[in-house]
């Protein structure tokens, strides 16, 4: 009996040792946890604070308000040509200035884009061309066209700022208000016109707008769901305007149909970046007057600058390993590829992308080396 006794007291005891153990460990264990808990929310609150600093340095929270702002865009000056020359041309008259900017962005429509518009440039005399880029760095390819033209010019490379970045809204604007901060540093007279690099314009409109005052306007064609956009003329006033989009707009007008006297230009202007408020809210800045229009084009009956838009074009990506096609026999096909790519249309990949096929008496081959 003092032995099964004996027994059971060392079993019980073994038992509230084992309990007494595993709460130890438990509670040790629990202790752990709520460490890492109180250490993890401590790490992500201090990366919270980290973040709001670093954010409040770039500009895009101000602590006094909480309010989203964008981040301060730099724009940079890539090179100014006050030089005309086009042979062709007479300058010496005078005529006042146009200053024609173009906003503009990397796209494979770009370069035929501007190229096409610069062909109509070239016959206007008396006009300095101010391309605003939507990119961060200067485009060559873009410097190019403008040096070929050789009509007097301003580039300039300005970024959309990073808050609207995730869609391709409002577009333009920081091209706009680039051009324009350009313009006042530097120009005193003239006219002032936006003329994106999509749109085709009669030559005619540019002799017209050189007689501008403070705002002259006129119809744009292939705009909206009316077909055109154009203030309405009673007695030789604007008296309303016509366009399918009013928007509680004071001047519901495109911002092809409009030219504004630079000496007009008050320090006042802006353009915000309210997407299709753009145009309206430029002229109310100025302190535009519905009765200080000027109408051009015969009192707004004819059209002499339209909307015009070129198809979007898919960007293809093509497999070609351009190092197995150097040396003089390949050398106008590889050049061409280069080209090409260089203008933006099409991404020359060695690894991945659509396979091109050469194609000759009717048959089709995967290597130059088949047929030449």
């Amino acid at each position: 009996m003092e032995v099964l006794y004996f027994c059971n007291a060392k079993i019980k005891a073994f038992k509230k040792f084992n309990r007494n153990s595993r709460c130890t460990i438990f509670d040790t264990r629990m202790r752990s946890i709520n460490l890492f808990k109180k250490i993890f929310v401590m790490a992500i609150l201090l990366c919270t604070f980290l973040s709001l600093l670093f954010w409040s340095d770039l500009g895009i929270l101000n602590f006094t308000s909480l309010a989203v702002k964008t981040i301060p865009v730099k724009n940079k000056l890539c090179y100014v040509s006050m030089n005309d020359e086009r042979i062709q041309m007479n300058n010496k008259t005078d005529l006042k200035m146009i200053y024609y900017i173009t906003p503009t962005y990397p796209r494979p429509e770009q370069i035929p884009e501007l190229t096409r518009l610069s062909h109509t440039l070239m016959h206007v005399p008396r006009i300095h061309w101010v391309i605003a880029d939507d990119q961060p760095t200067c485009s060559e390819v873009v410097k190019n066209v403008l040096r070929k033209s050789g009509i007097p010019f301003t580039h300039i490379a300005s970024p959309k700022p990073f808050h609207y970045r995730s869609n391709n809204f409002p577009r333009g604007v920081a091209n706009r208000r680039a051009a324009l901060d350009w313009i006042r540093h530097n120009v005193r007279e003239g006219i002032l016109y936006f003329g994106d690099d999509d749109n085709t314009i009669d030559l005619e409109l540019f002799e017209e707008m050189r007689l501008t005052k403070k705002v002259s306007m006129f119809p744009v064609g292939l705009i909206g769901g009316y077909g055109v956009s154009s203030p309405i003329i009673k007695d030789g006033k604007v008296a309303g305007f016509f366009d399918s989009w009013p928007g509680s707009r004071t001047f519901p007008v495109d911002m092809a149909g409009f030219a504004v006297n630079i000496e007009y230009l008050t320090s006042t202007a802006s353009m915000p970046y309210i997407a299709g408020h753009e145009e309206d809210k430029f002229l109310v800045s100025l302190g535009l007057k519905i009765e200080d229009i000027e109408p051009l084009a015969d009192n707004c009956t004819k059209i002499l600058v339209w909307h015009t838009r070129t198809v979007k074009f898919k960007k293809p990506t093509l497999k070609i390993k351009l190092d197995k096609i150097t040396g003089e026999t390949y050398k106008n096909f590889a050049d061409l590829i280069k080209e090409t790519s260089k203008l933006g249309m099409a991404t020359i990949d060695s690894t991945s992308g659509t396979k091109p096929l050469i194609t000759y008496d009717r048959k089709t081959y995967e290597s130059l080396t088949d047929i030449l």
